[in-house]
């Protein structure tokens, strides 16, 4: 932790954490431009972009699901492209292909790669859950090795990379749900919910008396995003607060000898040791979001249920009961952190 602090400490990571809080002003700012609500939502993209993860948007049609990503691209001055996800896309289509050209003045033929829409810095992946397994796959290689391969051929994806899917949780004929091994790669799965009637008056006054949206203007480069990454890195975290974490997690798997009844009743499968890593790097990020240089249990729990929403499997007993994940996650953090507290106090 001290090797932590004392990298924080230097001149030019202060000047670099200064440059994060001017960005992330700005940012909101350029956001809100547009966007009207739905702050917990942009804070929780913004630390998917710091963190260098992926983000499952959840929300029902009308929302501005696809609004909100390409605006926040627009305003980190990163490349966005944007894929609609339908039951005959192919996996080409997504990672691009090799095509024979021929030289006219050898008459030599070779194969030429021409990129797909995946090789961009900010992906929509636009009703993800609309395409075969197959064509979803293809997000998988690029999602954890920022990479794809076509033809046996390596073809290395450029960072800052961030896939944004969404989905939305009605309509669910004809849809091919991810697969567990899909979803853990998401760092998020965030529930974009109706606004309020304040925040739904100002977006129907806006959008009846002006015929186009106002330009954003790009507050941060590519380069400065992965700066920002190792920024988010060096936060120190405490022997406690990384404990906790972990205790949390074991807590979701119905085996563990410390998961609580409710889990074991309710639970099929806990999430696994990918949460916590991403648990504790979103902390980080929420931390310094809020000018914090320290994780607390607070960061922890706030994160726990976009974290693991995803990853925690219930059964049919949950089903019958009418018990969802969210339910069972809030419980849990409730009673845990509870725990923690009564522990430090003793």
């Amino acid at each position: 932790m001290s090797g932590a602090e004392n990298t924080l400490e230097t001149q030019e990571t202060r000047a670099l954490i200064e440059s994060f809080h001017t960005a992330s002003g700005q940012i909101r700012t350029e956001v809100r431009k547009i966007i009207v609500g739905q702050d917990d939502v942009v804070e929780h993209l913004l630390m998917t972009l710091l963190v260098g993860g992926h983000c499952l948007i959840t929300g029902m049609p009308g929302t501005a699901k696809t609004l909100l990503v390409r605006t926040l691209a627009s305003a980190l001055g990163l490349k966005f492209k944007r894929i609609q996800f339908t039951p005959d896309l192919m996996p080409t289509d997504v990672t691009g292909t090799d095509i024979l050209e021929e030289d006219v003045a050898s008459g030599r033929r070779t194969w030429t790669f021409v990129p797909g829409p995946l090789f961009t810095n900010v992906l929509l992946a636009d009703e993800i859950n609309r395409t075969p397994p197959k064509t979803q796959s293809a997000l998988l290689e690029a999602m954890q090795e920022f990479s794809v391969t076509v033809r046996g051929t390596h073809h290395t994806i450029t960072r800052p990379f961030f896939v944004l899917a969404t989905q939305n949780p009605i309509e669910l004929e004809g849809t091919y749900p991810l697969p567990e091994a899909q979803l853990d790669r998401f760092l998020f799965n965030v529930l974009l919910d109706y606004l309020s009637a304040e925040d739904e008056v100002e977006v129907v006054q806006r959008n009846s008396t002006r015929m186009e949206l106002p330009d954003i203007d790009a507050c941060t480069s590519p380069e400065q995003i992965l700066k920002f990454q190792w920024l988010v890195r060096q936060v120190p975290v405490s022997a406690a607060v990384n404990r906790y974490a972990v205790d949390l997690v074991r807590a979701t798997r119905p085996n563990d000898p410390n998961a609580p009844a409710m889990v074991k009743k309710y639970v099929q499968y806990g999430a696994s040791v990918r949460a916590t890593q991403f648990i504790m790097l979103a902390a980080k990020a929420r931390a310094l979001i809020q000018k914090r240089y320290h994780v607390t249990q607070e960061d922890v729990a706030a994160l726990a249920l976009p974290v693991m929403r995803h990853r925690v499997l219930t059964n049919y007993f949950a089903e019958s009961d009418g018990v969802d994940t969210d339910k069972i996650l809030t419980d849990l953090v409730k009673q845990l952190g509870g725990e923690h507290r009564q522990a430090r106090t003793g």
